[in-house]
């Protein structure tokens, strides 16, 4: 069977609407306040989306004790709370892997892909420093959430 490799293009509105383009939030949050309440956010874009899953933080990060309505601990499609009690340990995770990553090797990943109606290889571009970059970003965004007593939501 013959199949179709598409490269992700974020300018592409064609491919922002696919379901394989996936972006999140981390949010600031309280989880004794009696309301829903967002203190400060952090975006996750579709390139750091998928950087994040490929480089293996969520499996790393779910050595911590996040909440998730599915069980399944920091996950896609999904949204998973850490209280402000681990984010020390978070912080430890994340730039412990930012050591590990080597800024000058570029890969392209499967996103996924299908069959029907016809064969298509979802592709993406990862530039590690870019992502880097987004992690340094997030180890301060936690260190920052910890010292203002803020739990974290992470919306996958």
């Amino acid at each position: 069977m013959k199949v179709q490799r598409i490269l992700i293009d974020d300018k592409s509105p064609i491919h922002r609407e696919l379901s394989i383009y996936r972006t999140g939030t981390i949010n600031w949050v309280r989880l004794q306040d009696t309301s829903y309440k967002t203190y400060a956010s952090l975006e996750i874009d579709a390139h750091n989306y998928a950087a994040f899953f490929h480089y293996g933080l969520p499996e790393l990060l779910n050595s911590l004790p996040f909440i998730s309505e599915s069980n399944n601990g920091l996950d896609s499609w999904d949204e998973a709370f850490l209280h402000s009690s681990s984010l020390g340990r978070m912080k430890k995770i994340i730039d412990d892997k930012m050591a590990s990553i080597d800024p000058e090797h570029h890969e392209t990943i499967l996103l996924g892909w299908h069959d029907k109606p016809v064969g298509v290889a979802y592709f993406r571009n990862i530039e590690p420093g870019r992502f880097l970059e987004f992690l340094g970003k997030l180890s301060e965004f936690v260190e920052e959430s910890a010292e203002a007593g803020c739990d974290l939501e992470f919306i996958l």
